[in-house]
């Protein structure tokens, strides 16, 4: 199931894409007692995901809506955490002058910095330096704490392309990366969180980026250091996990960063992330406005 938040007549609503894509079964005709926020839709759990996709398979034409009608969000607009994890493949620390850990290298961007499929990605006018970083992206279901890697794979509802937006002079002024990841809009996402019986073994999926069509990324889950099992036991030793975070499992090389000579993302760029599985996310680059 391929589960979508949208905006239609200044609302915001969940659906379920359709099979080909081109339209979208609005849950809040089809099955108007389900919550009407996808986080609200997986902490009801796992009946209220099987009463949504039946009701995606038995919609009528009352409840589908052109996918084109309708202007899609970013899945999860509101997450409890977004917990990113550097240096997770090692072609990527190799560029970047690093070891890889041996531990995860885990930051957060905040909550601020959520993006919707399509919406530009705004240039900060106090940076120069915006890199682009794709990413699997893997959505939280269920409440997990001190979770064993065994059963990790257990408490994910789901996957998504992931934009780890990143403002590299800002991420180098200190060891800290914290503002150089969380300007506004910095972590576009989507467009669909696809279920994880949908997607299956998670590190089989290929992964790559592209800038204005030229691919500056390309590589597979399979190559990242830690896997997400592997995370979701280290991270639920650590905290509680709930339904809605999101996990942000690293960006394999060919960063802006390590390009000689640099690349970073200039007004007019349109940046597209294509994962195996999971659909394209797209997003053009704007400058910010000056006031």
């Amino acid at each position: 199931m391929q589960l979508v938040t949208f905006q239609l007549d200044q609302e915001t609503r969940v659906g379920v894409l359709t099979a080909d894509g081109a339209s979208i079964v609005d849950l809040s005709r089809a099955a108007p007692d389900l919550p009407h926020d996808l986080k609200g839709l997986l902490a009801a759990g796992e009946s209220a995901l099987a009463q949504a996709q039946r009701a995606a398979a038995q919609a009528d034409a009352a409840a589908t809506i052109a996918r084109a009608a309708v202007a899609l969000r970013a899945p999860i607009l509101n997450p409890g955490k977004i917990l990113c994890i550097g240096l997770n493949y090692r072609d990527h620390a190799a560029e970047s002058n690093q070891t890889p850990p041996d531990y995860p290298t885990v930051f957060v961007k905040t909550n601020n910095t959520v993006n919707d499929p399509g919406a530009p990605i705004v240039l900060p006018k106090n940076s120069t330096q915006v890199d682009y970083e794709c990413e699997l992206g893997v959505v939280i279901g269920r409440h997990a704490r001190h979770v064993r890697r065994s059963e990790a794979l257990r408490y994910v509802a789901g996957y998504l392309p992931f934009h780890d937006v990143s403002a590299r002079d800002y991420q180098h002024r200190t060891s800290q990366w914290t503002l150089g990841k969380s300007f506004d809009g910095f972590a576009p996402m989507g467009p669909a969180l696809v279920t994880a019986d949908e997607v299956g073994d998670p590190h089989t999926l290929d992964i790559q980026l592209s800038v204005n069509g030229e691919v500056l990324q390309r590589s597979n889950t399979r190559h990242l250091i830690f896997p997400v099992d592997v995370l979701i036991e280290e991270l639920s030793s650590v905290m509680t996990l709930e339904p809605g975070d999101i996990i942000a499992t690293g960006t394999p090389s060919g960063v802006g960063a390590a390009r000689k000579p640099q690349r970073f993302l200039q007004p007019g760029d349109v940046v597209r992330i294509e994962i195996g599985k999971l659909g394209v996310l797209e997003n053009p680059a704007e400058a910010e406005a000056r006031e």
